[in-house]
This record gives structure tokens, sequence and C-alpha cells, in this order.
């Protein structure tokens, strides 16, 4: 029997999942299964391979040489997999190019629905197939060439190795909270520990961002703290509670400009980032990418943030 034979899709996917987030128990919960389920699952593509992949320590999950070399070939498998899948189904739906575009959430509720809407006005391009995630995850995927361009934060330096950035704007995060909001009449950030606060998870590419602004405002423990990436969850509690959502603004540009939600007056300037677009760096630009690219700048124009 030939080495690594027997090797299944939910190996690779577990595998990929614990080298990105660098942990069992956040790759389970993102994978929705069990940590012992993806423990079991690690193990069985070890024993298939017959090295080692990866070790465990005080610091979380840390990748052998073997590992760091199955890593890459096990994305581009996943990624050729994924792009066979969309193969089929273009000559099923009649399409014979698809544009796979990445989006940060905030930029997916701003920025990208008005750059779709004029993407699609050219009458000429491909079908667009546009997922959100956490920023990490969109960035390992456009390397391995899940996805063609990804619109979101400048990565940190070992996310962005491979990958080429252009900025479009600038942006900062909010603190959203209901009308009628007790903090809306006096907002000092001192009195946050006593209200619910959602706070952004460690996979949101905001984290690091606002974790330095609860630092430079002497926020330690927040007792009533909820971590989430999903707005949904987010829009839906805080409109019911007196919880404080820290959470970009792009997220809630609409709900703020509406009056559904109100932005706390303190300065979040600390958590001021670039925006932009990610590609892979040695890949030519495809039509299809220039146009969708050009629709983004000229979306982020009409918002005044160029």
């Amino acid at each position: 029997m030939r080495v690594g034979s027997g090797i299944k899709l939910r190996h690779l996917q577990a595998f990929l999942e614990i080298a990105r987030l660098r942990s069992l128990t956040e790759a389970a919960n993102s994978l929705n299964v069990t940590q012992p389920a993806i423990s079991k699952t690690l193990k069985e593509l070890e024993t298939l391979l017959g090295v080692g992949l990866m070790e465990r320590g005080r610091a979380g999950v840390a990748l052998t040489a073997e590992g760091e070399i199955f890593r890459h070939y096990a994305g581009l498998s996943v990624a050729a997999l994924g792009e066979g899948i969309d193969g089929i189904e273009q000559v099923r739906m009649g399409s014979d190019r698809l544009l796979r575009v990445g989006a940060l959430p905030s930029v997916a509720a701003s920025m990208v629905p008005t750059a779709a809407g004029q993407y699609l006005e050219h009458g000429r391009g491909a079908t667009l197939d546009i997922v959100t995630g956490p920023n990490g995850l969109l960035l390992d995927q456009l390397r391995t060439g899940a996805l063609h361009v990804v619109i979101g934060r400048l990565g940190q330096p070992d996310a962005m190795l491979g990958l080429s950035f252009q900025q479009l704007y600038s942006e900062q995060v909010v603190l959203a909270v209901r009308p009628g909001h007790p903090l809306l009449r006096d907002p000092d950030l001192a009195r946050l520990p006593a209200f619910p606060v959602l706070f952004p998870s460690r996979a949101a590419a905001i984290r690091p961002q606002v974790e330095r602004l609860m630092v430079a405002n002497g926020i330690g423990r927040l007792p009533k703290r909820i971590e989430t990436v999903s707005n949904a969850f987010g829009r839906s509690f805080t409109r019911a509670t007196d919880a404080v959502w820290i959470i970009s603004n792009g997220v809630v540009a609409n709900d703020l400009a509406e009056g559904q939600l109100a932005a706390l007056a303190v300065d979040t300037r600390l958590t001021l980032g670039p925006v932009g677009i990610s590609t892979r760096a040695a890949e030519t630009h495809t039509p299809d990418m220039l146009l969708f690219m050009s629709a983004m700048r000229e979306a982020v124009s009409r918002r005044g943030l160029a």
C-alpha cells in the first residue's frame, strides 16, 4: 500500500484548520466538532503518512518540518478540489467563468454590495461567488487558490507572505449601542465593565487593535464579555440589551445611519487600520479580477473614502 493512501477530505480540512488556528480546541469549534474527534482525525492522518505533523506545547500547536511541507500541498489539494466542484457547477448552470471573492464582514456589509452592483452593470464579467469570514481564513484561502481576491484588512506579516495588498481606505472600530443606552449620556470607557460587551474573537482582524484600545484606556477584565464574529447575533443582542458592541464601522454603518444603533462618542483612532485588496503576488490579474477591483475602487470613491 502506498504511503498516504486512504487520506480523506476531512483529514485535510481538520489539519489545515488546526494549522491556521494553532489550536485543537479552536479548530474543533470552527469545524463544529468535538476536540476528541479532531484529535482522532489528526492522529489518523499522521498514521496514514507515517510522520508527526504537529507538536503540542504551552503556546499551542506547532507544525513540524513535515507539517509545514504538508500544509502547502494540502492547501493546494483542497483548493484544486474546490475548483473542480466549481467547474462542474459552472457547466451545470451554463456559466464558463467564476470569480471567487472573499470579503471581511465589515466590507461585505458596506462596500462590496455597491461594487458588485457596478460590476454586474457591465454585463460581461464572470459570475461572482462572494464569501465572508475571518481575515486570516480568507487570506489562507487566497494563498491556496480557493479565492481569487480578498477585500479586507491588511494581515500580519506572516499572513501576507506571497500576497500583494493595495490599500483602498482606512477604517476604525466603533462602540455601538442601542438608542437610549445609559452610556450615550456619559460615554466613559471606564464604565464599560459594568455592561455586557461583545468583543471580537481571536480570529477577528480587529482583535489586536481592540486589545490595544482596552489597554490604552486602562480597561482590564470585562466580566460580562461575549466573544463573537457573528454580525447577526451582535446586531440582535445589542438592539435588545444594554450591550456594547465593539465592531468595525463598516458592519454597522447602515444601522447607525438609520438610527437602529448609536455610536458612543469615544476616541477609537487607535484602532484605525488599512482596508484593501489582497491578491496572490505572482499571479497575473485576469480581466474579471481587474473589472471587480475597479468596481471596488469606484465604490470607495462614491463613499468619499478614497
